[in-house]
């Protein structure tokens, strides 16, 4: 298929940002730097894939609430200890964290990848009472690839991997910078690696499924990204907000689409501050 340049330049994170490999570097001191500091339960398996680990955070209180992140990186790049410098500030609002990890695409493909995460929630629903998380306070986040995953989470009948029926157990979630509609990536260099052709695109896609979560819901979109970050985030809003009784859009002022996800980081963020505030009620 023949690369359309104007989708591509719009979903072009790197070009975009000169300074990404500056950014990247101080996502790794700060990781390091925080994992001097608080130790984890790390790469502890869920599924079968060389990657299909995770990391838990916990604090000394018992039951309370979890907060899930799921990185980014178009399916095919980065890794969960990079973002482990974001669980400071939940830890120290008393909050658990778990940092997914999973096999990347093109050694899986992406309906495998979601798969993989599908699989590893249903592990964090599982070992809550091991653990010592509240399996009624799980919330979910991810940055761009991860904002579809969480997509595709809300998107999941759970009952069918053995949870309750009767249960809904995500109990709030976060897409920052999501890709909700992966028909438009089709036509780019990006997927190169994952394959996809417009049926499955379309399929893998959010925006073209029901959700089945219904929980407080919030889209994040940093204010200096492209007009096509901006429209993913708009266009899933316009289909699913009559679903949600709680569907929130927040435009985060002068950030760009890496900026935008260490706002997690920051207790003072409108970012955190919803997030934290979720799991209050």
């Amino acid at each position: 298929m023949t690369i359309d340049l104007e989708l591509d330049k719009l979903y072009n994170v790197r070009a975009a940002i000169p300074d990404h490999m500056d950014i990247f570097a101080d996502w790794e001191r700060r990781a390091s730097d925080f994992s001097k500091t608080v130790s984890g339960m790390l790469d502890l398996s869920y599924g079968a894939g060389e990657r299909a680990k995770l990391d838990l955070y916990l604090t000394e209180n018992r039951d309370a609430p979890l907060h899930v992140f799921i990185h980014g990186g178009y399916w095919q790049a980065m890794d969960k200890s990079q973002s482990s410098f974001l669980a400071k500030a939940f830890l120290d609002a008393g909050v658990n964290v778990a940092m997914l990890g999973y096999d990347l695409c093109p050694t899986v493909t992406l309906r495998e990848l979601t798969e993989e995460i599908r699989q590893a929630f249903v592990w964090l629903w599982q070992h809550a009472g091991k653990h010592g998380y509240d399996p009624r306070k799980i919330q979910i986040s991810g940055h761009s690839a991860g904002g579809h995953l969480v997509g595709m989470l809300l998107a999941t009948d759970w009952s069918s991997y053995g949870l309750p029926a009767d249960v809904n157990p995500i109990h709030s979630a976060i897409a920052i910078s999501g890709l909700f509609d992966l028909t438009q990536l089709v036509p780019t260099s990006i997927n190169n690696k994952l394959g996809l052709d417009m049926d499955e695109a379309k399929s893998l896609s959010p925006l073209f499924v029901e959700p089945q979560n219904i929980c407080p819901f919030l889209l994040v979109v940093g204010g200096d990204e492209s007009r096509g970050f901006h429209r993913q985030s708009d266009n899933l809003e316009k289909v699913w907000g009559n679903r949600f009784e709680r569907l929130d859009r927040m435009n985060a002022a002068n950030c760009h689409h890496l900026s935008v996800v260490a706002q997690l980081a920051q207790k003072e963020s409108a970012l955190f501050q919803w997030a934290t505030r979720q799991l209050e009620s």
